[in-house]
């Protein structure tokens, strides 16, 4: 294995992974903009305010985008194996 196709098969890697942990990220943001919102106008200080909306956001998300997930992954799974039985 040479170093380039080393490269590439950990900038593909990073890819995949930013691709497929961005629905989730994105959801805990979001959720998480609204709740601070929230409670800067209301001058409401609770920890778990902010914590379980975003745990509630990110399974729902997992739920929604886990087809899309798990095709991502396997994918790119069956694509390095590939790869591995032509060197």
């Amino acid at each position: 294995m040479t170093p380039e196709i080393a490269i590439d098969v950990c900038r593909k890697a990073i890819v995949v992974i930013l691709s497929v942990s961005a629905p989730m990220l994105l959801a805990g943001m979001v959720i998480g903009l609204m709740v601070s919102i929230f409670q800067a106008a209301t001058q409401i200080n609770e920890q778990t305010l902010s914590f379980i909306p975003k745990i509630v956001a990110v399974l729902v998300t997992m739920l929604l985008f886990g087809p899309w997930i798990i095709r991502m992954l396997s994918t790119f799974s069956v694509a390095i194996f590939a790869s591995i039985a032509t060197m």
